[in-house]
C-alpha cells in the first residue's frame, strides 16, 4: 500500500509541477524563447547560461550575442518566416545563433554535422535556407555538396576558413539591443529539426516555439529545476535530445548547461568533476559506451541529483546506476516531430513512461494491435483499430487535437507528414500520429519499449523483436555492443534474424549458442553473426541498420567475420555453406 501511496505521489507531483511551468504557453501567446532569454538576461543577468571550455556566457552576454545574430540578418533582409541554415559542432554561439533567428521568427534549419555527400545535399535541399551558418570546421564538407544544390545558401563562416564571409567580423559591428518581432506568436516557426535518418534520409520536422518551449519546461519540470541547478550535455545540438530537452532544465529556470564540442568517454567523468553539474542528459549507447570503459576518477565522486535520457536498454540499467552512483533516472520517450511523450517520474526500472489509468484523458496515447508482416495496424469486423490488452505490444499512438502539444506539426513535405498520420482509427473522423515503434503498458501504466516498427520481424511463424535479442546479447561477457536486424534470403519467407557485434578479447564465440538457448527462443536466436571493429552509429547514437540489412550474410561481399548457426554452434559461414541456404539444400 506505501509504494502504492508513493508511486502516484510522485507522479501527480511531478505533473503538476510540470503543467504549472507550461501554463503560460498557448499557441496566440507572445511569450517565445526570445521572450524567456529577455526575462532571465533582466532578471538573473550574471548567472552563467552556457559554459564550454574556457568560454562563458552569463544570461545577459547570451541575449546580447543572440542580439547581434539577429541584427545581422536583418541587415541582410532576413525576415519572419525565411529559413537560415546552421552547420557547426555544438559551441556557445550555436545557442545564441538559434536564438538570435527566433527573435526575428526567422526558422533554423539544424544540419547533422555527421551527414556528407548525398545525404546533407538533401537535407539542405529540403531546407531551402538563404545564408549558412557554418563553423569553420564544416566548411569543406559544404564545399563539396554546393554544386550539388540549385540555390545554395550563402555560407557565413564562425572560424578559420578558406572561403565564405566572414562572420566574426560582421557580428563585432552588429547591434546587442536588437529587439524581438512585435507580432511574433509561439506558434509560430522556429526550427526545422531532421529526423535521424537511420533508415533513410532524414525528414525535416517543423518545431514552433509553442513545442519547443512544451518540450523546455516538460523536462525542468521532471528534474525539478531550480537556477542553481547545472545540465552537462555533451549530446549534439541540432537534435532535439542535445538542442532542446538538455537545455531546458538550464534555460528556464536560469541554471547553466555545459556542451563539449563532442561526447568523450576520456574526458567524460573528469567534466562532471571539473564543471559539477546536477544533472546530466544521455541517450543510451552513450550509457553503454561509459559502461564498457574502465574504471576513472571520480565516475562516482560527482554532485549528480538526477540524469534523463531515453534508450538506456534494461539489461544495463541497473549496473550502469549502481557503478556510478546515480541517485535517480527519469528515462523519456518521445519523438522529434510527435505528440506521444512521456516520462518516467518515479525511476521504475526499464519503463520509457508511464500514463495512469485516471490520466488517460488527459494524455490520449494508445496502443493498437499490429500486424508485423504487413506493417499497419489490425483492424477489427466493424473497420476501426483494436486496442492492446494489458502487456500487448502494439503500435503507440497519439490523438492529434487542436488542443496545444496534441498537434502534429508535421515535415516540410506534406506526403511525409501524411505518412505519419493514422485515420479512423476508433470512430469515423479522427487522426491519430503513427509512432512506428512497438510498446506495451503494464497494469501500472508503466510502457515499455519493444521495438521499431521495421525492425521487429517474422521468423518461421514468429515476431522477433531486435531490442530483446540485443538485450539478451549485451548481457553476455565479452560483447560491448550488438546491432540485431532481419536481413531476407531467397527463397524464404519473412526475415532471418542476424547479429552485427563488437567484442571484447574475453569474448567466447563457442560459447554463444549456448547462452543465448537459455535465454532467448529458438526462433530468435540470430541465425548469422557478424563480428565488426566498430557499429555505424548517427550524430544522436543511434545504431544505423539500413546499411546492414542491405549487405546481407553472402561471405562473397563481406570482409568481416561470418558465423552461421548450426547444431554444434555458431561456425564459420563459407560462400557453398551459403549458396546451399539459399538454394534451399540447408533448411535454416
Amino acid at each position: 500500500m506505501f509504494t502504492e501511496i508513493a508511486r502516484e505521489a510522485t507522479y501527480i507531483r511531478s505533473v503538476g509541477r510540470t503543467l504549472w511551468r507550461m501554463r503560460h504557453v498557448k499557441p496566440d501567446s507572445p511569450t517565445t524563447v526570445g521572450h524567456l532569454i529577455e526575462d532571465l538576461a533582466r532578471r538573473m543577468p550574471s548567472n552563467p547560461a552556457v559554459l564550454c571550455d574556457e568560454e562563458t556566457l552569463d544570461y545577459r552576454a547570451l541575449n546580447e550575442r543572440a542580439n547581434r545574430f539577429a541584427s545581422w540578418a536583418r541587415g541582410l533582409g532576413v525576415k519572419r518566416g525565411d529559413v537560415v541554415g546552421v552547420l557547426m559542432e555544438n559551441r556557445p554561439d550555436y545557442i545564441a545563433a538559434w536564438l538570435g533567428m527566433a527573435k526575428l521568427g526567422a526558422v533554423s534549419a539544424l544540419f547533422n554535422t555527421n551527414l556528407r555527400g548525398t545525404a546533407l545535399a538533401h537535407t539542405m535541399a529540403v531546407a531551402n535556407a538563404r545564408h549558412l551558418i557554418v563553423g569553420g570546421e564544416l566548411v569543406d564538407a559544404f564545399a563539396e555538396i554546393r554544386k550539388d544544390l540549385d540555390l545554395p545558401p550563402t555560407p557565413w563562416v564562425l572560424g578559420e576558413a578558406s572561403e565564405g564571409e566572414d562572420l566574426a567580423a560582421a557580428l563585432s559591428t552588429a547591434a546587442t539591443t536588437d529587439g524581438i518581432d512585435a507580432d511574433l506568436r509561439a506558434k509560430d516557426l522556429a526550427l526545422y529539426i531532421f529526423t535521424s535518418g537511420t533508415t533513410g534520409l532524414p525528414k525535416a520536422a517543423r518545431i514552433s516555439h509553442m513545442r519547443m518551449l512544451f518540450m523546455m519546461y516538460g523536462f525542468a519540470g521532471a528534474l525539478n529545476a531550480q537556477p542553481s541547478d547545472r545540465m552537462y550535455n555533451v549530446l549534439p545540438l541540432y537534435h532535439t535530445a542535445g538542442g532542446i530537452c538538455a537545455l531546458g532544465p538550464a534555460l528556464t529556470t536560469g541554471g547553466s548547461v555545459v556542451i563539449r564540442r563532442k561526447f568523450s568517454v576520456h574526458e567524460f567523468w573528469s567534466d562532471v568533476n571539473r564543471y559539477r553539474p546536477t544533472f546530466f542528459q544521455y541517450i543510451g549507447e552513450l550509457c553503454r559506451y561509459l559502461l564498457n570503459a574502465p574504471p576513472v576518477p571520480h565516475e562516482s565522486d560527482h554532485h549528480l541529483r538526477a540524469i534523463t535520457g531515453n534508450g538506456l536498454r534494461p539489461e544495463i540499467w541497473p549496473a550502469f546506476q549502481t557503478r556510478f552512483k546515480i541517485p535517480k533516472i527519469i528515462e523519456f520517450y518521445g519523438a522529434t516531430e510527435g505528440n506521444v511523450s512521456m516520462l518516467n517520474y518515479d525511476g521504475r526500472m526499464g519503463a520509457v513512461g508511464r500514463v495512469p489509468f485516471y490520466m488517460r484523458s488527459l494524455m490520449p496515447v494508445r496502443l493498437v494491435r499490429f500486424d508485423v508482416e504487413r506493417e499497419q495496424p489490425v483492424r477489427g469486423a466493424d473497420g476501426f483499430c483494436i486496442e492492446c490488452e494489458t502487456d500487448e505490444a502494439g503500435e503507440a499512438i497519439g490523438r492529434i487535437s487542436d488542443e496545444p502539444g496534441r498537434d502534429f506539426e508535421g515535415y516540410t513535405r506534406p506526403e511525409d507528414t501524411q505518412k505519419k498520420i493514422l485515420r479512423d482509427v476508433f470512430e469515423a473522423g479522427d487522426a491519430w500520429f503513427r509512432t512506428g515503434d512497438l510498446l506495451k503498458q503494464d497494469q501500472h501504466g508503466y510502457f515499455y519499449f519493444v521495438d521499431r516498427i521495421g525492425d521487429t520481424f517474422r521468423f518461421k511463424g514468429e515476431n522477433v523483436s531486435t531490442n530483446e535479442v540485443a538485450e539478451a546479447l549485451g548481457v553476455i561477457p565479452g560483447i560491448k555492443e550488438a546491432n540485431v536486424y532481419g536481413i531476407s534470403l531467397p527463397g524464404m519467407d519473412g526475415r532471418v534474424g542476424m547479429a552485427a557485434l563488437v567484442t571484447a578479447p574475453q569474448f567466447q564465440l563457442d560459447q554463444l549458442a549456448a547462452k543465448l538457448a537459455g535465454a532467448l527462443p529458438a526462433y530468435a536466436r540470430p541465425v548469422f553473426i557478424r563480428l565488426r571493429p566498430e557499429l555505424e552509429i548517427t550524430g544522436t547514437f543511434k545504431l544505423r541498420k539500413v546499411d546492414l540489412v542491405r549487405e546481407g550474410a553472402d561471405p562473397a561481399k563481406i570482409d568481416d567475420p561470418l558465423y552461421v548457426l548450426q547444431e554444434e554452434g555458431y561456425m564459420p559461414l563459407d560462400a557453398q555453406y551459403y549458396a546451399d541456404i539459399c538454394s534451399g539444400k540447408i533448411r535454416l
